[in-house]
């Protein structure tokens, strides 16, 4: 007796006989612990997603925000292997991904889409940030930082933790790129207090000799004493026309020495009682410790929970000190403080080329 029903039994179940029967096929039975495609498939507890995931080489998503780069690898040997119907399966059962509107239209999450697209451009950015001449590098992050609006510390890390002639470069090159001077771009930019201390910083040129005279560094460490003991309410410390000069002008060994000094003083880092004032808090530390300071941003960065911005950190610190000793130190600090070799974290966190790339340029100081 044939019918509709029969036709399907036919093609589902006789045909598979007879080719397992022909020896063309072998079926084997995997127990559904066993089998790690069960998350494209059904809809599982978190425990069997992690477990599924886990062999399938995936790292869990607990945000949309999770982990730095794209796996290029394990991409290709999933997605290019599947067939309509699969792809039609992985829409259907990552509805966190992919949305259904009022005419059954399946679609990529806008957010998602948007955050897949920084993940395959984060190898990309590396790769152009870190061929730039140092001067064009410099030049582009202090007009990223004033375009954006709030990233202070761009401006702070770079006027900083530059030599007096890598800090020149980067001035005549933002001439050169952008036609006007950085100085006046933030004086035009920038309206809050911290305005003449970062235009200072970013025009400053630094004896950078070995001579520091003690005497003087004890006398400008008490200037930040009396300064913070008597902070006017009215008046924010970074506005203090001495506490500008001092750390604008003052050589990095100086300045080390005013830090010491000061903590023989009070009893206190300098830094520690700047929290009041992150900008002044952040100069202190990127001048006097900024092994300290870069070990601190890159822990924060290279967390599964962090927001764009903050993943962006990883790469311009990495890529930014590829070529100085302060790498070196900044690897031992983070191992001292965080009992994990920064290597080890980014293997956790990073993924695919952008990884692999990232950690070919820190061996380079081991």
């Amino acid at each position: 007796m044939y019918n509709g029903k029969y036709r399907h039994i036919r093609r589902r179940h006789n045909t598979i006989k007879e080719l397992l029967f022909s020896g063309i096929i072998i079926v084997d039975y995997v127990k559904s612990k066993d089998n790690v495609s069960d998350s494209l498939t059904k809809g599982l507890s978190r425990e069997g997603v992690e477990r599924t995931s886990k062999g399938m080489g995936l790292r869990l998503r607990t945000s949309q925000h999770d982990g730095l780069g794209v796996d290029e690898k394990l991409f290709i040997s999933l997605l290019g292997k599947w067939d309509r119907n699969e792809r039609e399966s992985y829409r259907s059962h990552t509805t966190g991904i992919f949305v259904e509107d009022e005419r059954q239209f399946q679609r990529w999450n806008d957010h998602h889409l948007l955050q897949l697209r920084q993940d395959f451009l984060r190898l990309k950015d590396a790769v152009v940030v870190y061929t730039m001449h140092p001067w064009e590098r410099d030049a582009r992050l202090f007009n990223e930082a004033l375009l954006k609006g709030s990233q202070h510390h761009i401006l702070i890390e770079t006027a900083c933790t530059r030599s007096s002639q890598q800090l020149l470069g980067a001035r005549h090159a933002y001439h050169s790129l952008f036609e006007h001077s950085v100085e006046e771009e933030i004086a035009f930019r920038i309206k809050t207090p911290e305005r003449k201390l970062l235009v200072a910083l970013v025009s400053s040129h630094r004896y950078e000799g070995p001579r520091v005279d003690n005497n003087l560094a004890k006398a400008e460490a008490m200037v930040f004493v009396n300064a913070i003991k008597n902070a006017d309410k009215m008046k924010q410390l970074v506005e203090e026309e001495e506490i500008v000069r001092i750390l604008s002008t003052r050589s990095k060994l100086r300045l080390k020495a005013i830090y010491d000094h000061y903590k023989e003083i009070t009893g206190n880092f300098l830094d520690e009682d700047l929290d009041g004032d992150l900008t002044l808090k952040q100069v202190v530390q990127c001048l006097c410790a900024p092994q300290a300071y870069f070990s601190n941003i890159l822990i924060s960065s290279l967390r599964l929970d962090v927001e764009e911005s903050a993943k962006d950190s990883v790469t311009r610190i990495i890529v930014t000190k590829a070529d100085d000793e302060d790498m070196k130190l900044i690897k031992e600090e983070f191992q001292s403080k965080y009992g994990t070799p920064l290597a080890a974290k980014l293997k956790e966190v990073a993924n695919g080329s952008y990884r692999d790339f990232l950690l070919t340029i820190i061996s380079k100081s081991d």
